[in-house]
């Protein structure tokens, strides 16, 4: 063919997309009359968001990770001193496996363990409680009165008396089941933590304090009659951090499977080297600008590199379809990545811009780690259009394509590719209602399964690890042997200052530990009033039957000044009533939280108010509110936003409706296989539909707007299908299976939501694929019978083209 013959394909092309093609008329005479200012700008550039990148350090906060403007979370901040030892906290279990906890050596262990973590940053120092501090101490009725002291006296030594003393002491201070085990082989250190470092008034690096206390107390104490067990959020952070560095591994073994893949599909060494600079330029621009935006790398945000590489991989796949066909064609290196930009410049551009909208969509979710993955995902598209778009055809206007990828080129075309022609046929009327009708049946059996999907965790411990992991086991040792679990919701009953302990108060406070007690799924409830009652007992000669909350004032508080300040606030104006958990799956938090808001709105009163919620499932219970709310507005954004950027550039309701709906049964399918895999809709997973959806709108334009090509050409809507199958098809399966690969190696993460992720991304981007590629036309060809053949090009193309012919 010669170039003349060749010109007025990609002048029809911008002649469809005017808006567009004045923009790349525009650029493409800067961008190919300076190769070589733009080559050293993209230099300059890149050396600089380089350096940038170094900076980047792990980053994960407690506030970060939860819904900051809930109403719950600004509850709970209101009161995060009086509720600090109920929220971030690092439990600390320390068992004796040869006998129980009343042995000299043990305890010994035991005070230095605690003196270990008094002194660690981060660490709410006044608050920590062990058998040790001086926070926790025994009460006694005597014939005296009541008496009080530490669990471990002084001059413990290691006699049989001063450890009877001990035992004494325990039992007597209503500590078992809380600070120590049932079966008394094991005691618990709980480390309540502050936001920031007080040393050094930074936000509390939570990978350095879990390295600090694997080090500090599980390396350096456990032996083998000593054995360590740790929970906590900040412990769940820390592994996941942990978890997370081995993801370069990961980059590296998606690094060669694009470098290999793109070299079996372009059989070109420099397209392929060309490609994959690029591509790495895009993850360094991504990443310098994420730490001059000022955030850091959690484990959910760590991520974005590969998304951001996968993504500029796959259409850069394009770039090298389009350039080796030109060059088949009989054009120059130079002719050639003109033509590939004029080609690429509007479909890429707007495929790209739909990946950012997807992506952006991830910032209505108010939560912190979510927002920045959905910033960093944003910002990763977007330097893509400028490495994909700019910097490669430039390069590739050097280095050409090779004589393997020529004579592979040459074997395409000699080829009868009678599987694009099998394809093909979904375009007609017969296979076409059959296709659609599948794809219903399909969207109805999805849908059918998806009902049961859930939101929020569905599993026991930290779903976010395996269950095999160590934290999990830890947590497992640690509900299995305590009685008060580490799931607690924290429900604040707010009164007048100094009235806390007053008889209205302590009425309704009653009233609803006796509600929440029984209820399923919470194992026990706690508050000031719990204390008070075994005070008043107390008084009394010990008479369980005193063991009641009073309406005598001096009564309650003789009783109220014996216990722990941290029952109420300073100004005694907020009691916390504390429920102990089974679980926080997802289905418990709901009951809870159901029947304490329905308690609130019958109960509140002017003596009382029932404010929700604090603890770390009071939190989590807010953070699954938020995602059901987020979910529906998510998916009403990235779809609506999504179909009118497509709509701007088809210029048609069918046209959209055809690309569209094939996102929809994935977004189904991938829902059905949530519920059956028992993974809920969390932190973790609420993106991947986002992800899967920016992304797989990509294959449909790229299909279209190739398929648009050949029927302005004067094609039948079969014979124009063949051709695009043959052409863009081809990348588009290649680009399917690349960006699958490179996210499957997530699955062999340690950490599991980085594996659910992978797994769920993997399917997204093949089913999308699959729509595309046979959903897509089937539609076109029931919702546009008359799609071909079309008039010839309009008399635009004819001006864009003879003017093409000019300037060559």
């Amino acid at each position: 063919m010669n170039r003349k013959a060749a010109a007025p394909r990609d002048a029809e092309d911008l002649a469809m997309h005017r808006g567009t093609g004045r923009m790349e008329g525009l650029v493409e005479p800067v961008l190919f009359g300076h190769r070589l200012k733009v080559i050293l700008l993209f230099l300059v550039v890149s050396i600089f968001f380089a350096v940038q990148m170094l900076k980047l350090k792990p980053d994960a906060s407690f506030q970060n990770m939860i819904p900051a403007s809930h109403a719950y979370i600004a509850n709970y901040l209101k009161f995060e001193n009086e509720l600090r030892p109920l929220g971030n906290v690092v439990r600390i279990a320390v068992e004796n496996t040869r006998g129980d906890i009343y042995d000299p050596a043990y305890l010994e262990t035991l005070r230095k363990i605690t003196d270990e973590v008094f002194y660690i940053p981060g660490v709410d120092r006044g608050n920590l409680k062990s058998l040790w501090t001086a926070n926790v101490m025994w009460y006694e009725v005597t014939e005296e009165g009541m008496t009080a002291g530490h669990i471990i006296p002084e001059g413990l030594g290691g006699s049989p008396e001063k450890l009877e003393q001990v035992k004494t002491n325990v039992v007597r201070s209503g500590r078992i089941g809380s600070l120590v085990a049932n079966d008394h082989r094991s005691a618990i250190i709980m480390a309540p933590l502050l936001e920031s470092d007080p040393q050094t008034g930074e936000k509390l690096d939570y990978g350095q304090l879990s390295e600090r206390i694997e080090t500090l107390i599980r390396q350096k104490y456990e032996t083998g009659h000593i054995k360590i067990h740790i929970t906590g959020f900040a412990k769940v952070v820390g592994d996941l951090i942990h978890g997370a560095r081995a993801i370069t591994l990961f980059f590296a073994i998606t690094f060669a499977l694009a470098c290999a893949l793109l070299y079996a599909y372009s059989r070109c060494l420099r397209s392929t080297a060309i490609t994959i600079l690029c591509c790495s330029l895009a993850v360094i621009w991504q990443m310098g600008i994420v730490s001059l935006l000022g955030f850091g790398l959690n484990p959910y945000s760590i991520l974005v590199p590969f998304l951001t590489f996968a993504i500029g991989v796959s259409h850069a796949v394009q770039n090298i379809n389009t350039m080796a066909s030109e060059v088949h064609n009989g054009r120059s290196k130079m002719e050639a990545a003109k033509a590939t930009f004029r080609l690429l410049f509007i479909p890429g551009t707007v495929a790209l811009l739909c990946d950012v909208v997807g992506f952006s969509t991830l910032l209505v979710i108010d939560i912190g780690v979510i927002r920045e993955l959905g910033i960093g995902a944003s910002v990763g598209v977007f330097v893509i259009i400028l490495t994909k778009m700019f910097l490669l055809p430039v390069l590739m206007s050097y280095v050409g394509v090779s004589p393997a990828c020529l004579r592979k080129q040459e074997r395409k075309a000699r080829s009868r590719h009678r599987v694009a022609r099998a394809l093909s046929r979904v375009t007609e009327p017969r296979i076409a209602r059959a296709v659609a009708v599948l794809a219903l049946v399909i969207l109805g059996t999805a849908w059918h399964f998806s009902r049961d999907l859930k939101i929020g965790d569905l599993d026991p411990g930290a779903p976010e690890l395996r269950s095999t992991s160590r934290y999990n086991q830890d947590n497992a040792f640690t509900v299995s042997h305590y009685s008060t679990s580490p799931d607690v919701f924290v429900v604040m009953v707010t009164t007048k200052p100094g009235e806390c302990g007053s008889y209205p108060v302590a009425a309704a406070v009653e009233r609803l530990q006796w509600e929440m007690e029984n209820l399923d799924g919470v194992e026990s409830s706690a508050s000031l009033f719990t204390g008070m009652k075994k005070m008043i007992a107390g008084s009394n000669g010990g008479n369980l039957k005193w063991a009641a909350i009073t309406r005598d004032r001096y009564i309650s508080n003789a009783a109220h000044k014996s216990l722990p300040s941290e029952l109420y606030n300073n100004d005694c104006s907020m009691v916390p009533v504390m429920l102990f958990l089974s679980d926080h799956k997802a289905e418990t938090l709901s009951r809870v939280v159901r029947a304490a808001e329905r308690f609130a709105a019958e109960h509140d009163s002017e003596d009382a108010r029932f404010v929700l919620a604090g603890g770390n499932a009071g939190i989590e219970a807010a953070t699954n509110i938020v995602i059901k709310q987020a979910e529906v507005q998510m998916l009403l954004l990235v779809y609506g936003i999504v179909a009118l950027l497509v709509w701007w550039e088809f210029k048609s309701w069918r046209v959209t409706l055809a690309v569209m709906l094939p996102l929809y049964v994935t977004s189904v399918l991938c829902e059905a296989i949530m519920a059956q895999l028992g993974l809920g809709v969390k932190v973790a997973t609420l993106p991947v539909i986002a992800l899967g959806v920016g992304i797989g709108v990509d294959y449909g334009i790229y299909i279209y707007n190739r398929l648009e090509h050949f029927l302005e050409r004067g094609y039948t809507l079969g014979n124009a299908y063949f051709e695009t199958l043959k052409t863009t098809g081809t990348a588009i399966a290649v680009t399917g299976v690349m960006l699958a690969l490179g996210v499957m190696t997530w699955v062999f993460s340690d950490i599991k939501f980085q594996a659910d992720m992978g797994l769920l991304l993997a399917f997204m981007f093949l089913w999308n694929m699959i729509g595309a590629i046979v959903m897509l036309p089937a539609l076109v060809a029931i919702l546009m019978p008359r799609a071909a053949p079309r008039r010839k090009v309009s008399e635009a193309a004819s001006k864009a083209a003879r003017g093409f012919q000019l300037s060559e």
